[in-house]
């Protein structure tokens, strides 16, 4: 440990004593406390455990979405935000682009990454179970900016190429 650090922090802290680490330092979120009262989009469920709100998150919210059996949400995007979605359990196909022209399919392990801006829409490729997926955005905030798209009938699939590992 550095030497200095509890020092610091300790003169940072409140005059009653060095409990800084205690409250404001590393915190759980049980998941059957995550909080639902978030940016939402038809067809899908998303409940948030990490956000400004909740913990004082500045540059990151993290929660789950659900997606309902044979559902799809609405095109969307995110505004600035960068998300991640982490799949847990289902199988999952996203829709992208101007047109929602563009598609890729996902399932429990794989990780789907949409940068700012782009047009997309989640698909729970099952009629029977619900689609789990881990979210993580890159702002304290959520934001789901709902779209009025007229889809493709067929959308091209895209299969993703590792730029740091070629094939």
């Amino acid at each position: 440990m550095v030497e200095w650090l509890p020092a610091l922090v300790c003169a940072a802290a409140t005059v009653t004593g060095c409990g800084w680490f205690q409250f404001d330092g590393v915190k759980v979120i049980p998941g059957d406390s995550l909080d639902a009262n978030t940016a939402q989009t038809p067809g899908m469920n998303r409940a948030a455990a990490i956000n400004l709100a909740r913990v004082g998150a500045q540059k990151i919210w993290a929660g789950t979405v659900h997606i309902h059996p044979d559902a799809k949400t609405g095109a969307h995007h995110h505004g600035a935000l960068e998300s991640v979605i982490y799949v847990v359990k289902g199988r999952a196909r996203m829709r992208w682009g101007e047109h929602l022209e563009f598609t890729a399919e996902a399932g429990p392990g794989d990780f789907i990454y949409i940068p700012p801006y782009v047009p997309h829409q989640e698909i729970n490729e099952s009629a029977n179970e619900t689609l789990e997926c881990v979210l993580v955005r890159s702002d304290g905030e959520a934001i789901a900016i709902d779209l009025d798209i007229e889809p493709v009938e067929k959308p091209e699939s895209v299969r993703w190429i590792d730029p740091t590992h070629p094939e």
